[in-house]
């Protein structure tokens, strides 16, 4: 099942925005060399092992350039993958196919390199109840793709923007005067408008964990950048009153030992930041 981000709304407006950037009037390469009867065929083809995605997205993209282009899927998004596979087949107008080709693959690459990523951190801490978590550390304009490469790969998705869930970080609670203030002034401002949003505070030492326990209609407490010994009181002392997301300087070699501190999530922005793309490409034959 696709998150709730996904809507067809969503999906076409990205997809119309990527062709005019590419394609603008027109792929100009392949309308001046290739005869526009000829058909043809392509093959997606991996290069390097690891978990695909966008293989849906491709097959939008295809859809919406040329609604005459057939796709051929033999393999679906989070499949095991493995350098020579053919991920999918496209037949159609050959040069409505190369039009296609560049923006398939951008994000295919990409979002399997982020699925990639995030499925091997993910087996590091299976061990435990801790889930790994994304966050806004995403590309302008290609966060939709992003966050969904992270779930593709067993990740869980943070708050997609700023309208769907109340974060208050330090920022937040230096410039409203405190954590008491930042809860207090943000419950006060969902009564009134009306808004129903998960709230959650970010803490940077176990005094101010204490401070939004006492405060209270909290649902989520951040532990930013605490050593494993404050994690593991924090996880004590808050004792299922409200989730535990660990977040800050969190690293491949460090993500087992702060799962095992007892929180529930573990945000990564280097889930979307710094994983590196998959190698593929598309191959007439």
């Amino acid at each position: 099942m696709n998150p709730p981000y996904l809507t067809a709304e969503a999906l076409d407006q990205f997809i119309q925005t990527a062709i005019a950037e590419d394609i603008g009037p027109g792929d100009y390469s392949s309308l001046a060399s290739i005869p526009s009867d000829k058909i043809g065929k392509a093959q997606l083809i991996i290069k390097n092992d690891g978990i695909i995605a966008g293989v849906e997205i491709a097959q939008q993209i295809f859809k919406t350039f040329d609604e005459r282009l057939t796709i051929d899927v033999l393999k679906n998004d989070g499949e095991a993958i493995a350098a020579g596979d053919i991920a999918l087949i496209v037949s159609g107008p050959s040069a409505s196919i190369l039009s296609a080709e560049r923006l398939v693959l951008n994000c295919m690459q990409r979002m399997s390199g982020i699925a990639t990523f995030t499925h091997l951190l993910t087996q590091k801490i299976i061990h435990t109840k801790a889930r790994l978590m994304d966050t806004r550390k995403t590309t302008p304009n290609f966060r939709l793709m992003e966050k969904w490469a992270v779930h593709i790969g067993g990740g869980v998705n943070h708050r997609f923007a700023l309208y769907d869930m109340i974060m208050l970080k330090d920022n937040h609670v230096d410039f409203a005067g405190g954590i008491q203030n930042a809860v207090r002034n943000t419950q006060k401002y969902l009564r009134e408008n009306n808004l129903n949003l998960k709230i959650e505070v970010e803490t940077r030492n176990f005094r101010e964990v204490q401070e939004v326990l006492a405060v209270g209609g909290v649902d989520f407490i951040m532990l930013d950048n605490m050593d494993y010994n404050t994690m593991r009181k924090a996880v004590a002392l808050v004792d299922g009153k409200m989730s535990i997301e660990a977040s800050g300087g969190i690293t491949e070699e460090t993500l087992a030992e702060v799962a095992e501190c007892g929180v529930d999530f573990i945000s990564m922005g280097a889930l979307t930041y710094g994983a590196k793309a998959l190698d593929m490409s598309l191959k007439a034959f």
